[in-house]
């Protein structure tokens, strides 16, 4: 699956004890969208890591989208 990120986004993934926050600009919004929409299409299981070191901003979470069903 190839992701098409938008413009320079600008996310950030904040986990709690009961919650997680996904923040994001713009051009944020628009690349996890595509994200979502692309894993629509692929097969259960199939999924996205993101992470400090590949898309997501310093000190971050770590983000796991995945398909299911």
């Amino acid at each position: 699956m190839e992701i098409k990120w938008e413009g320079n986004p600008v996310i950030t993934v904040k986990s709690g004890e009961n919650c997680a926050v996904i923040s994001a600009d713009r051009d944020g919004l628009i690349s996890l969208s595509r994200i979502f929409a692309s894993l629509a299409g692929e097969a259960p299981g199939a999924h996205v890591h993101l992470d400090s070191f590949n898309s997501l901003e310093d000190g971050s979470a770590e983000l796991i989208i995945e398909k299911t069903k």
